[in-house]
């Protein structure tokens, strides 16, 4: 598969870190050139240049999601470089506050997780969709969250975020389904990142005892079903939700 995405250009937004990073790395592996965006410039940075280290392809586009007129301009000037866009990888996300009942959560922060998980997925889907148009091709994958499917207790604004995204996923993909274009969403379950530095003990303890397997899962694990969900061979695959949760879905 080292060639599985020869000639083809990535966007993966997050890129910085978690998940995000191992899906850059590994479309990169597999010859896609890959621009990786994030609030992160550090981590961009560093990113890129064990990239290209290796031998990839990929530059930086240091970016925040909730602002729309930055994403448009930055995906422009993404497909005006290769004149195409194949693939867009949305790992950006925040978790927000955690522990607390809804009661206690603040409405300005409710509205932040939500700007970014939810209204950030929305920009970033409807700047790429009329580049992809332009070739009749293209694969979208946004991370959602096995939170967002089952609803995890004391951080509404995480779950509500994530369950609209999925909303979006599903709507938007049937809409396109009679293009080449696909939007797909991957659901994980606790994935060992260092986003879960956020996240209250006993909240990321509840959600791991949920799952029948015992474990978190690995970002290795989750560019591997992302890499394959943005592949060619995912043809007949769009308006879905993909679990990747050692058990824990239950549909």
């Amino acid at each position: 598969m080292k060639n599985r995405f020869k000639d083809q250009v990535a966007v993966v937004t997050g890129a910085a870190r978690g998940i995000g990073e191992a899906i850059a790395k590994r479309l990169a592996e597999e010859g896609a050139s890959v621009a990786v965006t994030d609030i992160n410039e550090t981590g961009l940075g560093n990113l890129v240049g064990e990239i290209q280290e290796k031998g990839g392809t990929a530059w930086p586009y240091p970016l925040d999601i909730t602002d729309e007129s930055a994403v448009k301009e930055s995906l422009d000037h993404i497909y005006q470089r290769h004149d195409r866009l194949d693939l867009l990888v949305n790992c950006a996300g925040i978790v927000g506050p955690t522990g607390i009942k809804i009661q206690d959560y603040p409405l300005a922060e409710f509205q932040q997780v939500c700007a970014v998980n939810l209204t950030g997925a929305f920009i970033v889907t409807q700047s790429a969709l009329p580049l992809m148009l332009k070739r009749n091709y293209g694969r979208i994958l946004h991370l959602t969250s096995i939170g967002g499917k089952e609803g995890n207790p004391n951080m509404v604004g995480y779950a509500a975020s994530k369950s609209g995204l999925m909303g979006l996923v599903k709507g938007v993909g049937k809409e396109y389904a009679q293009t080449g274009i696909t939007i797909n969403g991957l659901a994980p379950a606790v994935i060992a990142t260092k986003m879960n530095l956020d996240t209250d003990p006993q909240v990321l303890q509840y959600m791991t005892d949920k799952i029948p397997m015992k474990r978190l899962g690995t970002v290795e694990e989750a560019a591997a079903i992302s890499c394959w969900l943005v592949s060619e061979e995912a043809s007949f695959n769009t308006a879905a939700i993909f679990d990747l949760s050692g058990g824990r879905a239950t549909f």
